[in-house]
């Protein structure tokens, strides 16, 4: 590989990457756009959640327990009633998320020190919600002071995200999303235009190896890709205000791999294709797709059956996961990335040489 062909690849591809505005607005506005669309579209809190409230004992302790469902964050209160059949229609017209039935005799049992079961009714059309509504709608009755209560408490205690602000979860996930999706999609637009255009028969007609090819395609977009990450975590951090429990240089460095292999996925898929419109399809159904389903992005890979997490472990997205969100909300160490950092080497290398030897194919 000689230095003076390959700085001038990579001089070559610099300058025509900066006479593309096209490609510069792709690279610098998409990013931001995918970052606040999904930081402020992908909530996964539960707060304000309508209830309705069907008191059957409509007693000072029955009332007390009502107020509490209403002045907690979690529940707003819609309607209270006395009929069994309106709480049943404004959950089936989805008036109201949740029902909460107090029978009759409540306050009564609670003075003898017995047993006051409360009915709680949850929409299950939306399991997520369903599942947080009930924890929550459990929590306000199991603290509800009573006469006689038992001597053993539980005291919970969240680490890591002791806040459970879902932002803190998605945009470090987010990360590994938006390196995912642009950077290959430019990289192998780039090549592919050439193949086009038919630019591409002077290189394979010039001294240039196609290792120094690779590297010169690799160089200038690997730059812009850093420089988006770059961007993305400095807007994610400071806007949204996702506090970095870690090592901002691990997670940069993690990230610098990460970049390497999603440019390399980019030279990979235009060594195999000669349009770019199946460049672009291609790069998406192999990047962008699996990045948002088995990256464990928006739920736990774990949750998946065994044949679909196996599946998970050839997209890279999901290990530069892992890294950020263990970096940024679990403060983890070299020693605990480094198992997903060397996956990471592993799948660039693999790419890499295969993308130079598809393209020393195509000279032969």
């Amino acid at each position: 590989m000689k230095a003076h062909r390959l700085g001038a690849l990579i001089v070559k591809e610099s300058r025509e990457l900066i006479r593309d505005p096209v490609t510069i607005a792709l690279a610098v506005i998409m990013p931001l756009i995918m970052l606040f669309l999904f930081g402020y579209a992908v909530n996964l809190d539960v707060e304000q959640v309508a209830v309705g409230i069907y008191d059957l004992d409509n007693t000072p302790a029955s009332r007390d327990l009502s107020a509490r469902f209403d002045s907690s964050r979690y529940f707003q209160l819609e309607q209270k009633t006395t009929d069994l059949r309106d709480l049943e229609s404004a959950l089936q017209s989805s008036t109201i998320s949740m029902g909460v039935v107090i029978p009759a005799g409540f306050a009564r049992q609670l003075l003898r020190g017995d047993e006051a079961p409360v009915q709680v009714i949850v929409d299950g059309g939306y399991p997520v919600l369903g599942r947080l509504a009930s924890a929550y709608a459990e929590a306000v009755i199991a603290n509800f002071p009573a006469p006689r209560q038992s001597a053993v408490r539980v005291q919970a205690r969240v680490w890591f995200n002791p806040s459970l602000r879902s932002v803190n979860f998605v945009i470090p996930g987010l990360f590994a999303v938006i390196l995912m999706a642009f950077p290959p999609l430019l990289t192998a637009l780039a090549i592919v235009r050439e193949k086009e255009t038919g630019t591409i028969e002077q290189i394979y007609a010039s001294p240039v190896t196609s290792t120094e090819f690779v590297v010169g395609k690799l160089v200038p977009y690997g730059l812009v890709a850093f420089l988006e990450i770059l961007m993305v975590m400095v807007v994610g951090f400071a806007w949204f205000q996702v506090p970095i429990a870690g090592s901002p240089i691990l997670l940069l460095t993690s990230a610098f791999v990460y970049v390497l292999t999603t440019v390399g996925i980019g030279l990979l898929v235009s060594s195999l294709v000669r349009t770019q419109l199946a460049a672009m399809l291609i790069t998406l159904i192999v990047t962008l797709m699996p990045s948002f389903l088995f990256s464990g992005f928006l739920f736990p890979l774990f949750t998946m059956p065994l044949a679909l997490q196996l599946y998970s472990w050839l997209f890279p997205a999901g290990y530069f996961m892992e890294i950020s969100r263990g970096i940024v909300l679990k403060s983890a160490g070299l020693e605990a990335v480094l198992p997903n950092l060397m996956m990471l080497i592993v799948y660039t290398v693999l790419v890499f040489v295969f993308a130079a030897w598809r393209m020393k194919q195509k000279v032969a």
